[in-house]
């Protein structure tokens, strides 16, 4: 599988996270190296690195500025899945590695170009 110019969405998130439903991923993809932009709701900014396994998996770190103005970063692993709707999620375990030292699971789900125009479109209104 290849993740370049894919974008997610949040669908699901533990307490302690800081993502949320309007939080957008870019992702782009290297050979097997994975790298994405991401923002919204909490975030300001944020960027991720990491590896794409040859199972389709992805090890990565990623660093951003919330809306507090606070660095944060830490770890995650995300597995792939086809959803009933036929759309890709990914099915993530993450952990802070700041102070907190806090672990949780999230969903990120693929968009289509209609529905990030949606999704803009409500965001902005």
């Amino acid at each position: 599988m290849n993740y370049h110019n894919r974008t997610f969405v949040s669908v699901e998130n533990s307490a302690g996270g800081e993502v949320s439903s309007k939080t957008q991923f870019t992702y782009y993809q290297e050979g097997s190296i994975l790298y994405a932009d991401y923002a919204g709701g909490d975030i300001i900014k944020g960027r991720l690195i990491g590896i794409v396994h040859e199972d389709d998996t992805l090890e990565f770190r990623y660093n951003h500025i919330n809306t507090n103005h606070e660095i944060r970063g830490g770890k995650c692993r995300s597995v792939p899945h086809i959803n009933e709707d036929e759309q890709l999620e990914l099915h993530e375990e993450w952990q802070w590695m700041d102070e907190e030292q806090t672990t949780g699971t999230s969903v990120i789900k693929e968009v289509q170009s209609r529905e990030l125009h949606r999704t803009f479109k409500e965001k902005n209104l």
